[in-house]
């Protein structure tokens, strides 16, 4: 009987997960143009990495995006986890407020959305132009800038994290505060000494969650983009190149190939913040 209810799950996973993924190693093997019959090459994909200038760069925009936009998000989102909970009156509100960005940031409609803010008449260029500067770039149509809009709304969808931090904020006993208060430490020696150190398994998750989620950033870039990577490739996420090259190209076997190598990088990155994880989370036992 128990196994009948849990079928359904059962069936989601063959078809859904497992079958997907068994196939997408297959035909990471093949030169397979969605058209005809699986051709099998062996590691020729893999090897064609390598020699693809356009992979590098890919991987050059999407390692800048995580590392600067993964720190930033996760500072903000303590940030403001922080001021919320010092008992603020309507805190349910804010709470709910600020977590709104994480629900619809993701979202074709927000892409558009950020895309006409930073455009060269945008609203960001509207109110530049109102105090003073008389040629704003076109943010989303340089290759300076372009990378960084995309960073910002990363960091603007910092809500997760947020409710993640408040939770652990409210967990900490306020015995530790009141000792170190005691043996004269300020609020700055207090964060450092009480607050970080006792939030690191917090601080961790949301490290490897947002991390994750940064490597598979897609819909955004493909939004404000126009499905390019440009200007001049400078939103090429890895994400994008893999897309173009499956379903732009039809090239499914390379992208295939190139969907394992990006696993490869992700399992690597969370396997090497586990390790590092013994040097600075603090479990207290």
């Amino acid at each position: 009987m128990p196994y009948l209810f849990l079928a359904p799950w059962f069936a989601g996973l063959l078809f859904i997960t497992a079958g997907p993924i068994a196939a997408s190693a297959y035909l990471s093997f093949t030169d397979y143009s969605l058209i005809g019959s699986p051709e099998w090459i062996g590691l020729d994909n893999f090897q064609r990495m390598f020699d693809d200038p356009r992979f590098y760069q890919s991987l050059k925009v999407t390692f800048i995006y995580v590392a600067v936009s993964v720190p930033l998000q996760l500072a903000f989102a303590l940030f403001l986890a922080m001021v919320l909970d010092r008992g603020l009156r309507g805190l349910a509100l804010y709470r709910s407020v600020y977590y709104l960005p994480s629900l619809i940031g993701g979202s074709v409609a927000i892409a558009i959305l950020w895309r006409q803010i930073f455009g060269s008449d945008g609203l960001l260029n509207q109110v530049l132009r109102f105090v003073g500067f008389e040629n704003p770039p076109g943010w989303v149509s340089n290759p300076d800038y372009a990378l960084g809009t995309l960073i910002v709304l990363n960091v603007w969808t910092f809500g997760a994290p947020m409710v993640i931090f408040l939770a652990g904020l409210r967990q900490i006993p306020t015995m530790y505060y009141e000792a170190a208060s005691l043996d004269g430490a300020g609020k700055a020696r207090q964060f450092f000494q009480v607050t970080l150190p006792l939030l690191s398994p917090i601080i961790f998750f949301n490290l490897v969650l947002q991390t994750i989620n940064a490597f598979q950033t897609f819909t955004q870039a493909f939004i404000v983009s126009g499905g390019t990577g440009g200007p001049a490739d400078s939103t090429l996420f890895y994400t994008l190149y893999l897309y173009q090259r499956g379903f732009g190209n039809f090239d499914m076997g390379y992208a295939s190939a190139l969907a394992w190598f990006l696993l490869l990088i992700v399992g690597g990155l969370t396997a090497i913040n586990f390790f590092a994880a013994k040097y600075w989370v603090f479990y207290g036992d």
